[in-house]
């Protein structure tokens, strides 16, 4: 997979991550304490992997440029 598209991915992914956090702060706002585990997962992994991606796209981009 190229870096131009490896970053949109990791854009995705990342938001995915953020938006499952807010999700889970809200819900146990309002009282819910027994969350699914695929919300757990998906807020734990999910921001962290598109961070990943991230970092992983602009290095193969920088390096591109290089050479």
């Amino acid at each position: 997979m190229t870096a131009v598209k490896l970053m949109p991915l990791a854009v995705g992914v990342f938001a995915v991550g953020v938006l499952a956090i807010i999700v889970v702060f809200v819900l146990f706002a309002t009282g819910h304490s027994d969350l699914p585990v695929w919300l757990n997962v998906i807020a734990t992994y999910a921001p962290a992997i598109g961070l990943a991606l991230g970092i992983i796209a602009v290095v193969r981009k920088a390096r591109r440029k290089k050479s």
